[in-house]
């Protein structure tokens, strides 16, 4: 159940609200008034897997060295060939 951020037109409150797939929102919950609106928010960013940034100790350049060996420049690399 999807939580929606919504405003009141009449009175301004803005609140969160669940709800269901094809249900009007409900009234406010600050003057009861049906004049609801939604509102776009921003997607969370603690959800969905996480990206790893920056190498780290497994990872291997294209010459199959690690980084800081065979002269590696880091992951993508190709040990300085150019």
């Amino acid at each position: 159940m999807p939580i929606y951020e919504m405003r009141c037109t009449a009175c301004g409150a803005e609140s969160e609200a669940l709800v269901k797939a094809g249900e009007a929102l409900p009234p406010c919950p600050a003057c009861g008034s049906a004049a609801t609106e939604k509102l776009m928010s921003m997607p969370s960013s603690m959800t969905g897997r996480s990206g790893r940034g920056l190498p780290g100790p497994d990872d291997i350049a294209c010459c199959g060295s690690h980084p800081g060996e065979a002269g590696c420049a880091g992951p993508g690399s190709c040990c300085g060939k150019a």
